[in-house]
Parts: C-alpha cells; sequence; structure tokens
C-alpha cells in the first residue's frame, strides 16, 4: 500500500500562486506514476497533472497547462504541484493520488486539500 498526505492548500487572490506537496510513504517501489486531480462543489473530479515516478515525464490538463507544474523528489518521497496564475475556477478539493505498476488506474488517494481563489 501507499499511503499519501497533503499539504500547502489556502486561500490566494486571482493571479497568486501556492505550491501543494504531497508526502508519499509505504510501497513507493510499486509506484508507476503519480497525479493530482481536483474536484469543485457539484463537479466530478478532474484530472490536473501526473508525473512518472521513474522517468519524470509529465503530462497536463489544458485547462492548467503553462500555468501549473508537477515535480517530484524521489529522494523526500514528494510530489508538488506549483500553481501560478491562479483563476477563480481552480478553486476545488486538491487531491494527490498514486496509479501502481499494476496499471489499474488511481490506486491511492489523499485526504485532499483546499484551493480556494477569490476575485
Amino acid at each position: 500500500q501507499v499511503q499519501l498526505v497533503e499539504s500547502g492548500g489556502g486561500l490566494v487572490q486571482a493571479g497568486g500562486s501556492l505550491r501543494l506537496s504531497c508526502a508519499v510513504s509505504g510501497r513507493t517501489f510499486s509506484i508507476f506514476r503519480m497525479g493530482w486531480l481536483r474536484q469543485a462543489p457539484g463537479k466530478e473530479r478532474e484530472f490536473v497533472a501526473a508525473i512518472s515516478w521513474s522517468s519524470g515525464a509529465t503530462n497536463y490538463a489544458d485547462s492548467v497547462k503553462d500555468r501549473f507544474t508537477i515535480s517530484r523528489d524521489n529522494a523526500k518521497n514528494t510530489v508538488y504541484l506549483q500553481m501560478n496564475n491562479l483563476k477563480p475556477e481552480d478553486t476545488a478539493r486538491y487531491y494527490c493520488a498514486a496509479e501502481l505498476r499494476t496499471r489499474r488506474g488511481w490506486d491511492s488517494w489523499g485526504q485532499g486539500t483546499q484551493v480556494t481563489v477569490s476575485s
């Protein structure tokens, strides 16, 4: 099993920045990739960004491309999401997730951290 704990959310004005962190523990050798997903009130959870645990290759949702950057520090077992030029529509609860090498989708989830962007 893999355990995930997010931190770094908060309230920020539009145009501001936040950095989310996800501390990863447990069977980290079994991780294929890490991701950030978000869910706004009344909406379905949506993909934000992902990073390969081994190669560091990344991919992003179109809505955050060029504003958000996902990165990982394998030595610290931590994944980050740097969010710049935040918009009110980025307001959501952000979840860290892990997909294992079994490639069955997102297997493990954190508890989430709230990001609120005021206009």
